[in-house]
C-alpha cells in the first residue's frame, strides 16, 4: 500500500479547488510572497511566472509546493494565515479553522469504506473486468461525473501533462466534452493497462477520489 501523503499535503488538496479560486484575484500577488518564504525552487518560480491564466498560476503554484513535501505545504498554510494575504483576499479567513490533523481521520473513513464496498461487489466480477479494457461508453460515464477539478484529475491521478490537458481546453468548448477527451487520450497512453479496474483504482486514491457510487460500475460486468 502506498505511503498516505503528509498531514499538510493532503489539507492543501483537500482544499485546492477554493483556494485556486479566491487566490486566481491576484496570483502575482501570492507568487511574489511565497518566493518571499523561499517555497518555491528558483526553476519552479519561473515556471510559475511564465503563466498567463491567473487560475492557472495559482494552480502550478500550489502543485509546486505540495511536490516539494510537507515542510514547503505547511510554510503555505502559514503565508495563507499572513495578514497581508487575509487582507487581500477576505475569504481566506476559513484557513484559520482549519487543522493539519483534521483529514487524518477522514482520509482513514475513506479507506475504510472503499474496502468495504470492494467487499460488497463480487471479486469473479471485479477479476473479470480486470482483464477488460475500458469501453468509451464507460469513459462517457466516468466524464459526467468529474467536476470542476477535472484538470488536476488529469495531472495528478491520470499523469497526463498540462500542455496537453491546456490543448483539450483549446480543442472542446463543452465541459464534458473536455473531460471525454482526457480520459480517452488517458487510455490511448496506457493501451493494454488501460482496463476499468485501473481507471476504478486511480480515480478512488486520495483527495481527488470520486465519489463510489459514480465509479463503481467500472467494477461490475455487463
Amino acid at each position: 500500500m502506498a505511503e498516505e501523503p503528509a498531514a499538510e499535503i493532503q489539507l492543501l488538496r483537500s482544499q485546492k479547488t477554493k483556494l485556486i479560486e479566491i487566490l486566481s484575484a491576484d496570483a502575482d500577488f501570492v507568487l511574489q510572497h511565497a518566493d518571499a518564504r523561499r517555497l518555491l525552487s528558483l526553476r519552479g518560480y519561473q515556471q510559475v511566472k511564465s503563466c498567463r491564466v491567473p487560475s492557472e498560476k495559482v494552480t502550478d503554484l500550489l502543485d509546486h509546493i505540495i511536490q516539494r513535501g510537507p515542510e514547503a505545504a505547511q510554510g503555505l498554510l502559514e503565508l495563507l494565515k499572513d495578514q497581508a494575504l487575509q487582507e487581500t483576499f477576505p475569504m481566506l479567513c476559513f484557513i484559520n479553522d482549519l487543522q493539519v490533523n483534521s483529514l487524518s481521520s477522514e482520509t482513514s473513513r475513506k479507506r475504510k469504506q472503499g474496502a468495504e464496498l470492494q467487499d460488497i461487489i463480487p471479486a469473479k466480477n471485479i477479476c473479470k473486468n480486470a482483464s477488460s479494457l475500458v469501453k468509451e461508453k464507460q469513459l462517457m460515464s466516468v466524464a459526467r461525473a468529474i467536476g470542476r477539478s477535472w484538470r488536476e484529475i488529469g495531472r495528478l491521478a491520470l499523469d497526463i501533462p498540462s500542455v496537453k490537458l491546456e490543448q483539450i481546453e483549446e480543442d472542446h468548448q463543452l465541459h464534458v466534452e473536455r473531460v471525454f477527451a482526457m480520459l480517452r487520450y488517458w487510455r490511448t497512453r496506457q493501451r493494454d493497462k488501460a482496463t476499468a479496474a485501473h481507471l476504478h483504482s486511480l480515480l478512488s486514491q486520495d483527495n481527488w477520489a470520486l465519489p463510489p457510487e459514480s465509479i463503481d460500475f467500472l467494477l461490475e460486468t455487463n
